[in-house]
């Protein structure tokens, strides 16, 4: 079974001109004793927004790695698939993270509960977690609605999995099972049970994307109590370590992390607890690297900070229709958005610092972040024009690039000073 290493990373590159100042990031840590695997992912929606296919990402993969003459594991992703996206993916990708928030809630077949409840009611009353101080009361009564709520979604992952595997084969691809677009978060007794769940339906899971309490904004830092987050992430680890051994999972499972980026608030405490435990983790990134070629562009003046001042103006008139397939992961103040006159008169200072996520920075306008983060589909609307101002501002970008991944995630993450 191929296999990510102990921690890995998810890249995303929208428009398929990082992978270079990306993998330096990657190479960079690597020097320091810090060994992550990078992993190239795109979601469906984003490859429908620009026009791209998931090959381009697998190109840019491959480009990247020969170009710095990378012998290490790395991946593709197919990000956020379901059975009706997955099979444009699967002869590209190698890393599928199969999405089942859409179908948690929904009941599976009652044949399918009785034959849940009774492998896993030898788990009712005290389930204690060895080797912790963790012990949760269980009931007969809220296993019923643990399997009315999530075995219909195991059952989806499932399907989904034998499809990739009758195409790829097994043990030639990495599964994640992602389930963190939801409302509310799964408690630990719930994600012990859904992983009992994807042990029954022989899933190898290897990387698992439960929903923490907090707001995981796109691009911009952790809304909620850090230290409540901590205890959550902690109480996981500890779950999955014992569901791992309990259910004959690849021992290798891991946290996945969907940070939607910058979550520089739990990023320590991330670093902490799997420092504390010796376990591994797959942090995903969102699209902050289309932000960082805007950054790029703005501290490159001339037609380059026009262009990207021209986005933003068009933005403030489409935010609506960009924003409406993001709600659930933005929250803008549209009133602390800044107008096209005000905009109009920056110099390229003041725009990259108002959108660069520096924290203290009194120019950082977060709101405005969002509404850049979700606007990259107007620079596809001009993407010729847009890549000839990459490729001749590409000094600049990749630095921005570069320095966003490294500097902001992985030094925070792994405590680098």
């Amino acid at each position: 079974m191929i296999k990510p290493g102990k921690y890995s990373i998810g890249l995303g590159d929208r428009f398929g001109h990082q992978g270079d100042a990306q993998l330096k990031a990657i190479i960079a840590a690597s020097e320091l004793g810090i060994e992550i695997t990078p992993v190239w992912n795109k979601s469906n929606r984003e490859h429908t927004t620009i026009g791209t296919q998931p090959g381009d990402v697998r190109s840019e993969a491959d480009r990247a790695t020969k170009n710095a003459g990378f012998k290490k594991s790395y991946f593709v992703d197919a990000d956020h698939i379901n059975l009706d996206t997955v099979d444009r993916f699967i002869e590209s990708s190698d890393f599928f993270t199969i999405d089942v928030a859409s179908y948690i809630g929904k009941k599976a077949e009652d044949k399918e509960i009785k034959e849940f409840l009774s492998g896993a009611e030898k788990y009712t009353g005290d389930l204690k977690i060895p080797g912790t101080k963790l012990s949760f009361k269980t009931s007969e009564q809220q296993l019923k609605q643990i399997a009315g709520k999530y075995l219909f979604a195991a059952i989806k992952a499932w399907d989904i999995y034998r499809k990739i595997e009758k195409v790829k084969g097994s043990g030639n691809f990495v599964t994640e099972v992602s389930m963190d677009e939801v409302p509310e978060p799964q408690t630990p007794v719930e994600l012990f049970f859904i992983l009992n769940m994807l042990a029954s339906e022989n899933i190898p899971v290897q990387t698992i994307a439960p929903r923490f309490s907090g707001r995981f904004n796109k691009g911009v830092d952790y809304v909620g109590d850090p230290k409540l987050f901590a205890r959550e992430f902690e109480s996981d680890l500890m779950v999955i370590e014992f569901a791992v051994k309990e259910f004959g999972l690849p021992e290798n499972l891991k946290m996945s992390i969907h940070s939607g980026s910058d979550k520089f608030a739990i990023y320590p405490y991330i670093g902490s607890i799997i420092k504390k435990y010796d376990k591994g983790i797959h942090l995903k990134t969102a699209g902050t690297t289309w932000l960082e070629e805007v950054i790029g562009l703005a501290e490159s003046g001339g037609e380059a900070l026009d262009f990207v001042k021209n986005i933003y103006s068009e933005s403030l008139g489409k935010i609506d229709e960009l924003c409406a397939p993001y709600n659930d992961v933005i929250d803008i103040k549209v009133s602390s958005l800044p107008s096209r006159e005000v905009v109009a008169d920056w110099n390229s200072t003041k725009f990259a610092e108002a959108l660069r996520h520096i924290p203290g920075n009194q120019n950082y306008n977060p709101n405005m972040r969002q509404l850049v983060h979700v606007a990259y589909k107007l620079a596809a609307h001009q993407m010729k024009e847009y890549y000839r101002l990459l490729e001749s501002n590409e000094k600049t970008v990749s630095k921005c690039v570069y320095e966003n991944i490294y500097n902001r995630h992985i030094c925070r993450l792994f405590d680098i000073k």
